[in-house]
């Protein structure tokens, strides 16, 4: 009880300190950009037409709506992270009590990883319509909207305009992001820890945690498209300006999004919030305040 009370005390932490990275990146990810591109120089020294970055971004934002507007959709986030934390804590317990219960039990890496990802997966289908709430307050941003101005609010304003397949809007391609980055990071992770790194060197378990970090973000970088059409989903044609047009045409279905994505070269929007291009053969509208 007492573990599963720290980490949702730090997973709340985390959430709180990690909010207006989540924030901006939202609304890069829709594909508003209040702030024209500038002269600036890449990281070889040459003069580039750059977006404005992270902190650019955040100024702006608090220069409209004062810096507790950095913490737009907090609350049902907050919501997620406790709820997801519990949740996930309680189904790698009753498989460590499953283990204990068969006596002599050994279990591979590829068991971990199917504990992991049925933990992980339970955890997303729970705290899902938290996400949705999440990033439609954020979207809000983009046409000054209140729609979702609460929680219990929001709740109640999805029911009555989407019914109980609102609360899911872009579940699918995130739990199909969400087990292939598992399954990618844990099988690189074990193929360079078993046959590439030395057994008996003092580093070892350094060197292995190590490896794990390499290759999660590794994962996370070639499962990003899933993140992106799973946020966009969520906020697609429910009302608000950011999910409607200019800035996207109402999907019929996550393919759907993925495949236009992928046809205009956006899979990758919103992945760098740094040195970010000018997109290539696109101009920015100001009056939209995007590229077309």
């Amino acid at each position: 009880m007492a573990d599963s009370a720290s980490q949702v005390l730090l997973g709340s932490g985390l959430t709180v300190l990690s909010q207006p990275l989540m924030y901006v990146k939202v609304l890069v990810q829709v594909g508003y950009e209040p702030l024209p591109p500038t002269l600036g120089r890449n990281i070889f020294g040459r003069q580039v037409y750059q977006l404005p970055g992270l902190f650019s971004y955040a100024k702006h934002i608090v220069k409209v709506d004062g810096r507790a507007g950095l913490f737009k959709g907090l609350a049902p986030r907050l919501c997620s992270s406790a709820i997801g934390t519990v949740v996930h804590s309680k189904v790698l317990q009753w498989y460590q009590e499953a283990e204990q219960a068969e006596v002599g039990a050994e279990l591979l890496p590829t068991g971990n990883t199917s504990q992991e990802m049925v933990a992980r997966s339970a955890a997303t289908l729970i705290t899902h319509p938290f996400h949705v709430i999440t990033l439609r307050c954020m979207v809000q941003f983009i046409g000054r909207e209140t729609k979702y101005s609460g929680t219990l609010s929001a709740f109640a304003t999805i029911y009555r305009e989407e019914g109980i397949l609102g609360f899911f809007a872009g579940l699918i391609p995130r739990l199909l992001g969400d087990i292939l980055s598992l399954w990618l990071c844990n099988m690189l992770a074990y193929l360079i820890n078993t046959y590439a790194l030395e057994n008996g060197v003092s580093t070892m378990t350094e060197m292995k945690s190590y490896s794990q970090a390499v290759t999660g973000f590794f994962a996370s970088m070639l499962t990003y498209p899933f993140v992106l059409v799973s946020n966009l989903m969520a906020v697609n044609n429910c009302g608000l300006a950011g999910g409607l047009l200019p800035y996207a045409p109402t999907y019929t279905s996550w393919l759907d999004c993925w495949s236009q994505l992928h046809r205009e070269g956006n899979m990758s929007r919103g992945n760098s919030l740094f040195f970010r291009k000018v997109p290539a053969g696109k101009r920015y509208v100001w009056e939209e305040q995007r590229f077309r």
